[in-house]
């Protein structure tokens, strides 16, 4: 435990686990939607996925993380079809 203590004095921080299946749930539907951009051609879908995928590393609270994932998969909802 003082390996922790040590990195918390660094600023660093073990992510929450619902921070950590949040951000594993949104990097898989990230990429289910961007495969499906891809063979559409559908640039919103395209870069929604790629933004599903990336923002976790932007975000270290869990309660934006699961806003923004909520919001970006609405959007990704409505860009479907």
């Amino acid at each position: 435990m003082d390996s922790l203590d040590a990195l918390g004095t660094l600023g660093l921080e073990i992510p929450s686990p619902p921070y950590i299946v949040g951000a594993i749930l949104f990097g898989i539907i990230g990429m289910a939607v961007f495969r499906r951009g891809r063979t559409a051609s559908n640039a919103a879908l395209t870069w929604t996925g790629v933004g599903l995928m990336l923002y976790p590393y932007a975000l270290s609270q869990t309660w934006t993380l699961w806003v923004v994932g909520i919001l970006l998969c609405g959007w990704a909802y409505a860009k479907w079809n």
